[in-house]
């Protein structure tokens, strides 16, 4: 290969790294969670009197998963592989953090977030991708025993447990659940057979249950979930309007700035249920193209992860799938509460939704499935060099 066919690769913007899928679905959920967070929060900066608080908030949010994001594109796989572990351990120890007086901070009855100075870090978010990261490395390293072995698929699971522990504490019931299915999800195309998986699976959900029965106000929750209406004055508010901003909707909308469930029934429209605020504005048209590019991102994933095990790197492989796995479950659940389709859940909607720490993970799995992509476009270009030498 020429220095001049070199330069002319280095600069193709084809090559490493840049998904062009990926990447615009990526940019289309992060303009319109801008639009909609602003949309759906100015009446509240009004009140506050500075009336783009949130807006500047979540911008300076997204500066910041910008350049997480960049950073991560730039850290080689190699090395989330090596500190795979060690940030799982680490990620337990933020998690304890929120317990210590002082420094863990508590809101809405929730003690979730961790004081950094002026900003509040929350934890439960950072866990998420950790245990993405740990258990691509667990799958490398013991991918036989997961397929052939009952305590090769239970270690990593008793692992999880003790974060789940500290996640109810807080509690955090719907970072529990994310967290159970994305490892189950990777375990499962790890190679672990379809009955200890299911057998688990249903323990797991037998578990997750039993903590819904013993919690009167997560079973309260539910029963008002099974039939809103009934409870449309306290239990079901926050569901009964939240489809009522989806019937206003109807096709196309009532058009940006013109909802009214955000400004004066919807509870938390600018990070819980933003897409209700969608559904309200831009219609079903919009809340579906909002769906196809979650739809894009997960297919991308996995065809990257893909591409990463034909080439033998098995812990980008199984890292790939993981993240997929995890923001298509996040954001199918998150659009299943908006709909009624599942129980209340504090989830946000990846890239949309106002919260500083979840944009800046999103921005953060992004960074490092760009990497693997890079990755396997580097492995592909070094052995085409290797042909034409030949």
């Amino acid at each position: 290969m020429t220095a001049m066919a070199r330069v002319r690769g280095e600069l193709d913007p084809r090559m490493p790294g840049v998904d062009g899928l990926l990447l615009t679905a990526v940019l289309v959920l992060l303009g319109f969670g801008v639009v909609m967070v602003a949309s759906a929060s100015m009446h509240l900066g009004e009140r506050s009197g500075d009336i783009m608080r949130y807006v500047d908030r979540h911008l300076f949010a997204l500066l910041l998963g910008v350049i997480a994001a960049w950073l991560a594109y730039r850290t080689p796989i190699a090395w989330w592989h090596k500190s795979s572990t060690v940030l799982y351990f680490f990620g337990l120890g933020l998690l304890a953090l929120v317990f210590v007086p002082g420094l863990g901070r508590e809101a809405n009855g929730a003690l979730r977030w961790v004081a950094a100075g002026p900003l509040s870090l929350q934890t439960s978010e950072f866990m998420k991708i950790f245990v993405v990261l740990y258990m691509a490395g667990y799958l490398v390293r013991r991918q036989i025993e997961v397929a052939h072995s009952l305590w090769g698929f239970v270690k990593p699971i008793i692992l999880l447990i003790i974060a789940c522990s500290l996640l109810m504490f807080q509690p955090d019931f719907g970072t529990t659940a994310v967290l159970l299915m994305t490892a189950f999800g990777m375990l499962f195309l790890g190679g672990a057979p379809l009955w200890q998986f299911a057998a688990l699976l249903s323990l797991a959900i037998g578990a997750l249950m039993a903590l819904i029965w013993v919690s009167p106000y997560r079973l309260e929750r539910v029963t008002s979930f099974l039939n809103p209406w009934e409870h449309a004055q306290d239990s079901g508010y926050q569901l009964s309007q939240a489809l009522i901003a989806f019937g206003r909707g109807e096709w196309t909308g009532v058009g940006l700035g013109n909802g009214i469930q955000k400004q004066f029934y919807l509870p938390e429209a600018h990070t819980d249920f933003v897409m209700a605020v969608i559904g309200e504005e831009f219609g079903l048209l919009g809340t579906l193209l909002i769906i196809c590019m979650f739809g894009i991102i997960v297919w991308r994933s996995y065809a990257i992860g893909a591409r990463a095990e034909e080439r033998g790197d098995r812990y980008a492989a199984y890292l790939a799938y993981g993240l997929g796995l995890w923001l298509g479950m996040q954001s199918f659940i998150n659009v299943g509460v908006n709909v009624g389709l599942l129980p209340t859940k504090g989830l946000t909607l990846p890239f949309l939704s106002y919260g500083s720490n979840s944009l800046i993970v999103c921005c953060i799995s992004i960074g490092i499935l760009l990497r693997v992509r890079y990755e396997n476009q580097s492995a592909g270009s070094s052995k085409e060099g290797q042909w034409q030498r030949a």
